[in-house]
């Protein structure tokens, strides 16, 4: 499964937006994470088109998750970031060449489409049943709890 460098940077987001206290400029998420103010606004807006995050405008305006980080999990993310598809597509090969097997014989999905659709299920709910609040509670135990309170603190606009 391959996935887009947008999806990171969108858990990165999400995961930040998680401790913020008011809404975050996308300039100084891109300044947090070290990207490209640019290409991080694209992908906050798509994360804004899914529902998962809002914008608001002035001079305290910026970025905010729409819902309890614990009611958003990894595979809302990826969907708002990559899109719905999925990422096997079975092309009925085994319905060309010399050997080709006729349509009426294909009445159900083949042994490596049911195989690849079976593992992207598992993978889906894999992520469904990650939220951005247990990466927050992975990220705070992997840090010796030193990690949120710095990135609130960094948000909030004073030095960790």
């Amino acid at each position: 499964m391959k996935l887009s460098g947008g999806v990171e940077w969108g858990l990165h987001c999400c995961l930040s937006l998680s401790q913020a206290r008011a809404p975050v400029p996308a300039a100084r998420l891109a300044e947090l994470h070290g990207v490209s103010p640019t290409y991080l606004a694209k992908h906050l807006q798509a994360l804004a088109r899914a529902g998962l995050v809002r914008s608001t405008q002035g001079k305290d305006g910026g970025y905010a998750l729409t819902r309890d980080a614990a009611e958003i999990s990894l595979l809302d993310v990826v969907r708002a970031i990559d899109g719905e598809a999925p990422a096997f597509r079975c092309t009925e090969i085994r319905q060309r060449g010399p050997l080709a097997a006729p349509p009426s014989a294909c009445v159900r999905p083949c042994a490596i489409a049911r195989a690849m659709l079976a593992a992207e299920d598992a993978w889906r709910t894999a992520l469904a049943d990650v939220s951005i609040a247990d990466l927050a509670q992975d990220v705070q135990g992997d840090t010796a709890g030193a990690a949120m309170p710095r990135l609130r603190a960094w948000l909030g606009g004073a030095t960790a």
